[in-house]
């Protein structure tokens, strides 16, 4: 079965907590950070985005949101 997401999230919890999550579209990813905000270390958020140029992941663009 073929993974069709294309962002991964690594975010980090107030608890310690380490959240891992694949999101197949801004939306999904949008409403998966509303949901889990009050849980998260929005500092520590690392989204990557799969389908992202070569081009852009060396010059710029590390953070999405």
């Amino acid at each position: 079965m073929e993974n069709t997401s294309r962002y991964v999230v690594n975010a980090l919890g107030k608890g310690g907590e380490t959240y891992y999550t694949l999101c197949k579209d801004k939306q999904e990813l949008q409403k998966w950070i509303h949901n889990n905000r009050e849980k998260l270390v929005m500092d520590e958020l690392i989204i990557k985005d799969k389908k992202q140029s070569l081009y852009s992941k060396w010059f710029g663009l590390k953070k999405l949101y």
